[in-house]
């Protein structure tokens, strides 16, 4: 994700047609070496996070990074299909609010920009992910004690 991976507007050919197709976002942001370093750089963002961190005791990390990069490369338009269970099945039960959706994807935010992608892409990004709110965040938020 280096600063050639930063246009974001479709290029015009030599005839000045800006028609010519965009490519996917997984090549945009740099396929998927750019989203191996964002995944790590997201997940020690969300294990420093003790409103997060809990959600991962347990966890074999390699694992989970390595399903979030096929993840997210089949999302942003990847050349390799999604094979895991849906965000609804892998999320449900996990107590995850619409709050912990919004701090995670403040992390994903921060690691996308420190990764060196200009606000558009990211915001694209997170635009792609934020779909997916309704499916994981699926748990109340608790009531504010008075």
């Amino acid at each position: 994700m280096d600063g050639s991976n930063r246009r974001s507007a479709p290029a015009s050919d030599d005839d000045g047609d800006a028609s010519r197709e965009v490519p996917p976002l997984y090549q945009r942001i740099g396929g998927h070496a750019a989203l191996e370093t964002v995944v790590d750089d997201l997940y020690l963002r969300i294990l420093a996070d003790e409103r997060l961190s809990p959600f991962f005791a347990g966890t074999d990390l390699t694992r989970m990074k390595g399903r979030q990069v096929e993840f997210f490369a089949a999302l942003l338009g990847g050349p390799t299909p999604y094979v895991g269970a849906s965000m609804r099945t892998v999320h449900r039960g996990r107590g995850i609010t619409a709050g912990h959706f919004g701090l995670v994807a403040g992390h994903l935010t921060d690691a996308l920009t420190a990764a060196g992608l200009d606000r558009e892409l990211t915001d694209q990004v997170i635009g792609a992910v934020a779909s997916l709110a309704g499916d994981i965040a699926t748990a109340r938020e608790s009531p504010t004690p008075p």
